[in-house]
């Protein structure tokens, strides 16, 4: 047969036979039926569209013998240094200065987004935020009181503000410590949708996504499976209030400074211009003290002098000057100078507003600083910032260097004043391969605490009336970040986290949309429906939750064991093939995606699934007569 092996001979199960596949395929005039049947068994390998300077069989053994979560070694292809003449070392100097101008410029404004963010979630959530937090029958209920801290941290964006919240209303005798403990582990958790809803921004590229997702996935699956140990263990035991009961006996307190806010003095400037609210409305929504004035402040600071009489009856919310009798001077208030101060619209429509333009720009600063990270790291640089972020100290030491990327985390989180801004900013860095997963997990863990020690300097700025409950509600936050290092970190083999986000990771790489049905079901409609079912009372959350629980369970369970003990389990449980398709597997579900969005969300085409099944199976290629 002309243009085909020759008949009889079978060819060694090597990586040689990718190209002999793509060779004989290639031909497309010249095919002989048997040749037709294996190019429809094992369609031609395309090249990598990433690697240069080699053939296509190279370019796919090169993608696929690459693990996406390594960080592979750079090459510098460009020009020495010394190779370049004057003005080309100009050129070069020039063009660096502004791609890093063009750096801290995106990054800047990607923070200030973020700031924005926050308060469009605050506008169309506040009042809501505080309505929660009234029913007292709800928030003794554990489960209750998590999903709460959960929804009103995705509401407005801020884990200083709803734990502002639980503090006040502890201090007001409306809420007890014992209560605060599950709100403040659900506030915990719904600080990290922040970095999942930046990785989204990444889903263009299914090898960044992978990883982007998977990095902001590991801080909440962290966040969760602390919450499963501790939370139970804290309804039973009660340690961590005991144990912030303990350390706040043994020091005797003095209302103290506020920690310093560097980044609110940097973006300030610029976000103030934009819109400024006052979140004494919020907390005040949920201590009883509700107004139906606006959250947008339309009153920025005071002018005049009271110089007789008494002064205290001028509302701080008045809309005019503010005369008082028997003074000889009045108070005058200054309007805010921001976009919205004098607007006629309401909170909602501002703060949809705001949603728009601040993903808008979110979503841009983020492409730019992907495109500009792209761009700057490579060859030496790339590789000498690697080296430095992700360096071990050498043997026997070489354990310390996790511990040392945690005090990093909680010192640059304790500067920033901001624990979303540091984690959404790692997020980009690990899908351009800067960071690894390994490395930014401790990273993330120490962002935990440094938010915590910030609560805790905020809370020594408290009134004397409120210093205690607000002090004994941040060392609770920081004891319950602190078990979760203590049992998902210290040892090992039990940094589970790391491999469940890799593997989620590479399910959202494949089937895209699960990214949006995770951030849906983890962060809204679970937490929505555990509140409503709670609303009904234990009793039915109870009944309903509890077979739900235990099946998720016994699901978890039976697959651990099929992966390690098949023998342990009875022949019909050893695999789940007697479930309907739509029960085991995605991909009924990833078509029903496709027809409904003409997007295509699903990442591999059936082509390329088949030329993976040739390639990482030689031995089907050696079974084919070509």
């Amino acid at each position: 047969m002309p243009n085909s092996l020759t008949s009889g001979q079978v060819p060694p199960t090597t990586l040689d036979l990718v190209g002999l596949v793509n060779r004989s395929l290639g031909n497309a005039g010249t095919r002989s039926p048997t040749a037709k049947v294996s190019a429809c068994l094992c369609p031609p390998i395309r090249p990598c569209p990433i690697a240069l300077g080699t053939s296509g069989s190279a370019l796919v053994l090169e993608e696929r013998d690459t693990d996406p979560w390594a960080l592979p070694e750079l090459k510098d292809t460009g020009q020495s240094w010394k190779e370049l003449s004057l003005a080309g070392r100009v050129l070069r100097v020039v063009i660096g200065f502004l791609k890093a101008c063009g750096l801290l410029g995106s990054l800047y404004l990607f923070i200030c987004s973020l700031d924005i963010l926050s308060s469009a979630f605050q506008l169309l959530g506040s009042k809501v935020a505080g309505d929660i937090f009234k029913d007292n029958m709800v928030l003794s209920n554990p489960v209750a009181g998590l999903v709460i801290g959960v929804l009103v941290t995705v509401l407005v964006q801020s884990s200083s503000t709803s734990s502002s919240i639980v503090v006040s209303m502890v201090a007001s005798k409306l809420l007890t410590v014992q209560a605060s403990v599950p709100i403040i582990m659900g506030v915990n958790v719904g600080t990290s949708i922040t970095s999942t809803l930046v990785s989204m921004a990444q889903s263009g590229d299914r090898d960044e996504f992978r990883r982007a997702f998977g990095g902001s996935a590991v801080h909440s699956i962290f966040n969760w499976l602390t919450v499963l140990i501790l939370l139970p263990l804290e309804s039973a035991m009660a340690p961590l209030e005991r144990l912030s009961a303990l350390a706040l006996g043994t020091t005797s307190l003095q209302p103290g400074g506020r920690a310093p806010d560097i980044l609110k003095v940097l973006t300030q400037p610029l976000t103030h211009l934009v819109v400024q609210l006052d979140a004494n409305v919020i907390t005040g929504s949920a201590t009883g003290n509700a107004t139906n004035s606006s959250l947008v402040k339309r009153w920025c600071g005071t002018r005049g002098e009271m110089t007789t009489g008494n002064g205290s009856n001028c509302g701080v919310a008045a809309s005019d000057s503010c005369p008082e009798r028997n003074s000889s001077a009045a108070l005058e208030h200054l309007p805010c100078h921001h976009l919205f101060a004098g607007t006629a619209l309401t909170d909602l429509a501002v703060g949809f507003i705001l949603l728009a333009a601040s993903l808008l720009g979110l979503c841009s600063c983020l492409v730019l600083l992907v495109k500009l990270l792209n761009s700057v790291l490579r060859g030496r640089v790339a590789q000498a910032v690697r080296t430095v972020i992700n360096a071990d100290f050498p043997f026997p030491f070489g354990w310390l260097s996790g511990y040392l990327a945690i005090l990093v985390g909680a010192s640059l989180t304790f500067m920033l004043q901001s624990s979303s801004v540091f984690t959404a900013a790692i997020v980009p860095l690990m899908g351009v391969r800067v960071i690894s997963l390994e490395r930014a997990y401790p990273l993330f863990l120490g962002s935990n605490i440094g938010t915590t020690t910030t609560a805790l300097l905020a809370a020594l700025a408290s009134p004397a009336d409120m210093l205690l409950s607000a002090v004994q509600v941040a060392l609770i936050h920081f004891f319950f970040n602190l078990g979760g290092i203590l049992l998902w970190y210290v040892v090992p083999v039990l940094r589970l986290p790391i491999p469940l986000a890799k593997r989620f990771g590479d399910l959202t790489a494949q089937y895209r949309w699960v990214a949006i049905a995770y951030l849906l079901l983890s962060f809204l409609l679970l937490p929505l429906a555990t509140f409503g079912l709670s609303l009904a009372g234990g009793t039915v959350l109870a009944a309903v939750g509890g077979p739900l629980a235990g099946l998720v369970l016994f699901v978890v369970l039976i697959n651990v064991l099929q992966q390690h003990r098949p023998a342990w389990l009875p022949h019909h449980l050893r695999s789940w093939a007697w479930l309907p398709l739509w029960l085991r597997s995605l991909e009924p579900w990833d078509r029903l995606v496709s027809r409904c969005c003409p997007c295509r969300a699903r990442s591999p085409p059936r082509a390329t699934a088949k030329e993976a099944h040739c390639h990482e199976n030689p031995e089907v290629l050696a079974s084919q007569q070509l």
